[in-house]
């Protein structure tokens, strides 16, 4: 063994060697960087910083997700997130990851997921001097027959040793003899094998068998050794060896040949006769992985397979067949035995980063990326990737192998929310072989929607005097968004109008878009008005849409007829003069009257409820006139007292009476008054006639004169308007067609030569529209009594 001192020297050496190795790699190459380390070195160990090879600092590591990605998903390697170095994850042993194969490199990404990007790395593991030679046989016997003259060689079985390169088989050495060295020797494939030359002639009677150790020192430091001991017998003379037909043989056999499979058949002559022309062939100097994987025929030279070959593990061998005679002589030829490859390998997928979720509306996205490989070769080893054709996403390749997936354009979570991706990646070998990797991506919302109404106005319909928070309709609004970008709430936009006091007459609920009325609606007050609510989301920035509403009151017959004439104001009642005269159809007066309600609750239907004398009077239905009913007669009483019905087509209907007193009198020129109804004697009844009379009479003339005056006073026969408004207590109803509050009435007297014309309550109607029961006061009627006026009611 060596000093320590001069160990400690050796491995700072090597160490230095390693790091400069290092430098120079990392220094060499921009894109793809490289590292190295010793194998078996300890877990934990630094390799690198890896923040300051990519330029970063520290705290950016943990920040941008950085992680190591290594093929197959073999975690070689650990990242240290705080300080940045490379660490190795475990011990190494490069035999075992690489067996023979130099250099041993194992690749790996370094992936930075925010925002993306990755590098491509290896790391060599470097071998070390862990292993001695062995052989594979502790002793070898061989034959040597004593007429074999000086220089003679006799090749000997080879040492293994797993390291490699320098740490490999170095050269062979013997024990010291008086006839023998050793040559080391190279074949085709770099392994080193020893060789026994003759120096000096045997002679059997002297000396009949020698004993020598075999030595294979690789070139390590400190060299590591095996021994092996040679048995060697010396035999008698047999002057012709086995020939082989030809020394070296070449074939090729694909790599799913079954077991039992025939290679080659090698065939060898002798010219001796006897047991010294009687050929066995076997394997020569085969290593252990050769004695397992074929076996040869000892009589036919037949060669066939042991177990299955694999290109991707060895892609030839080469096997030496020795032919020996019954004698001490043998012939060696070989056999190079190349392995084809077979498509027996599907391509592999491995995903180094995927984003499942990606918001609508970006631009060219980053979705995955990924490498592919295949263990085969050539245009088996040589892979096609691709995804489904109707999708807006597309592949791009990166370095060798390695592949992006990224969106063609911005998504639409609203046309499609979910995107099931199939990646095929296929080899060009025969029969092609794909693999299939299927990935989910969800697309997620951004607010790019702005409600919308279920339609673009609403009409709503309300009866009048409904209770206060009554609700009266909704409205509805959808958003194509989701989550919270879809949740609508509503509310009352200002009226256009800013004397609607809209936010007493209606409210809505925020959320579900309930309209309700807060207060009792007046149809005669307030007949329709318009608003516009609104529906937002909850998005940001929110969207926002609109809808017109009109809520139309309904009318209800809430409204008892009116009578206008004769009005029931308390005081004297108003008595209607009729002669006797009179026939039948006879227009005594009209009846009056309007309705405050609308539609079919303001149609007014007359009838006649109570008459002193039934049979008498009657009253139009439709328009209120009370006529005869058949011609007068002495017999008929003077004074009548008849109740008339209005009322209305409403449901339930509403009504009002009114009572009229008729007179019949003989004619207009002399006074009237109303006759008892009984009289006790005749000598009182005369005299209350005459007060009667006398009353009539002192009335008549009163008005006579007063109607006299008027007439004289207006001019061109106009009539003077009672100025003011008409009495406040009847009802305000706009647009059914019935009166209203600012309606006048005129009472005048018309100029005329012989008869005057008598206009009661004519409304003075600056914009009257439509038809109404209350128009039926437009209709004229005409009657002339013995004072000498002509009445008209309009």
């Amino acid at each position: 063994m060596e000093p320590s001192g001069k160990l400690i020297c050796r491995q700072r050496q090597v160490l230095f060697s390693f790091l400069l190795l290092l430098v120079l790699t990392v220094a060499g190459a921009a894109e793809l960087r490289r590292y190295s380390v010793l194998e078996e070195t300890e877990g934990s160990s630094f390799v690198t910083n890896l923040a300051k090879d990519l330029g970063l600092e520290q705290r950016e590591l943990s920040r941008r997700g950085v992680r190591v990605v290594s093929k197959g998903n073999k975690l070689h390697l650990q990242l240290d997130q705080e300080t940045g170095d490379l660490l190795l994850n475990e011990k190494l042993d490069r035999e075992e990851l690489c067996r023979r194969t130099e250099p041993c490199v194992l690749r790996f990404q370094v992936l930075l997921e925010s925002p993306l990007e990755f590098f491509q790395a290896e790391l060599q593991v470097v071998d070390i001097n862990d292993h001695s030679p062995v052989f594979l046989d502790k002793e070898m016997l061989l034959q040597v027959s004593e007429s074999s003259s000086p220089g003679t060689t006799f090749p000997l079985k080879n040492a293994q040793d797993v390291d490699v390169g320098r740490n490999n088989i170095e050269n062979y050495i013997i024990s010291p003899n008086s006839h023998f060295r050793v040559l080391t020797r190279k074949r085709s494939d770099g392994r080193k094998y020893p060789e026994l030359v003759l120096d000096k002639a045997l002679d059997r009677e002297e000396e009949p068998e020698l004993r020598l150790t075999l030595t294979a020192l690789d070139g390590g430091s400190p060299p590591r050794s095996g021994t092996a001991q040679v048995y060697i017998q010396v035999v008698d003379i047999n002057d012709n060896a086995p020939e082989f037909e030809q020394p070296f043989y070449r074939v090729q056999i694909p790599e799913d040949s079954p077991i039992g499979f025939l290679v080659v058949t090698v065939s060898a002559t002798d010219v001796d006769i006897g047991i010294n022309g009687e050929i066995s062939y076997s394997l020569f100097q085969a290593s252990e992985e050769i004695s397992n994987t074929f076996r040869i025929n000892p009589l036919t030279g037949e060669i066939r397979l042991k177990k299955q070959v694999d290109f991707e593990t060895i892609q030839s061998y080469e096997v030496n067949i020795e032919a020996r005679d019954g004698g001490s002589f043998s012939g060696k030829c070989t056999v190079l035995i190349q392995v084809m490859d077979v498509n027996d390998h599907a391509p592999e997928v491995t995903m180094s980063a995927f984003t499942s979720l990606i918001p609508e509306n970006l631009p060219e996205t980053v979705v995955a990326v990924f490498s592919v490989s295949d263990l085969d070769s050539e245009e088996n080893g040589k892979i096609s990737c691709s995804i489904q054709d109707d999708l807006p996403f597309f592949l791009k390749s990166s370095l060798e192998n390695f592949y992006t997936l990224l969106t063609e354009r911005p998504l639409d979570r609203e046309s499609r929310a979910e995107y099931n991706i199939t990646i095929i990646v296929t080899d060009l070998g025969t029969p092609r072989l794909k693999t299939q990797l299927n990935i989910t991506v969800l697309v997620s919302d951004v607010n790019d929607n702005a409600p919308a109404f279920t339609q673009t106005s609403y009409t709503l319909f309300v009866r009048e005097n409904n209770s206060p928070a009554l609700h009266i309709g909704s409205v509805s609004a959808t958003d194509r968004d989701s989550g919270t970008n879809a949740q609508v709430t509503y509310s009352l936009l200002p009226p256009q109008d800013p004397h609607l006091p809209l936010t007493s007459l209606v409210s809505i609920n925020a959320d579900n878009g309930h309209l309700f009325a807060l207060r009792s609606l007046d149809y005669e007050a307030l007949q329709a008005f318009e608003f516009r609510v609104g529906a937002t989301d909850r998005g940001s920035p929110a969207l926002s849409s609109e809808a017109l509403v009109r809520v139309v009151v309904v009318d209800d017959n809430d409204n008892s007829p009116f009578v206008l004439y004769p009005l029931q104001n308390g005081s004297a009642p108003c008595t209607e003069l009729v002669p006797r005269a009179a026939e039948a159809g006879y227009l005594v007066t009209k009846v009056v009257a309007v309705d405050g309600d609308s539609g079919q609750n303001a149609w007014l239907s007359f009838q006649l409820l109570k008459a002193t004398e039934p049979g008498l009077f009657s009253v139009w239905a439709h328009n209120g006139e009370v006529r005869t009913a058949r011609p007068l007669s002495e017999r008929d009483a003077a004074k009548h007292r008849l109740v008339v019905l209005v009322k209305d087509n409403g449901e339930p209907p509403l009504s009002a009476t009114v009572t009229l007193h008729v007179l019949l009198v003989d004619g207009f020129s002399q006074p009237y008054l109303p006759l008892p109804e009984a009289a006790p004697d005749q000598a009182q009844a005369d005299l209350l006639t005459i007060y009667l009379v006398i009353a009539l009479a002192s009335v008549s003339s009163l008005f006579l004169f007063s109607v006299l005056l008027r007439n004289r006073a207006a001019s061109g026969g106009r009539c003077s308007v009672p100025e003011g408004h008409f009495p406040g207590h009847l009802v305000d109803v706009s647009g059914t067609g019935t009166l209203s509050q600012s309606y006048q009435y005129e009472v005048c007297l018309t100029g005329g030569s012989g008869t005057n014309e008598f206009k009661f309550l004519k409304p003075i109607l600056p914009n009257f529209q439509g038809h109404s029961p209350g128009s039926e006061m437009q209709e004229s009627s005409n009657f002339t009594n013995d004072f000498g006026f002509n009445i008209q009611l309009k």
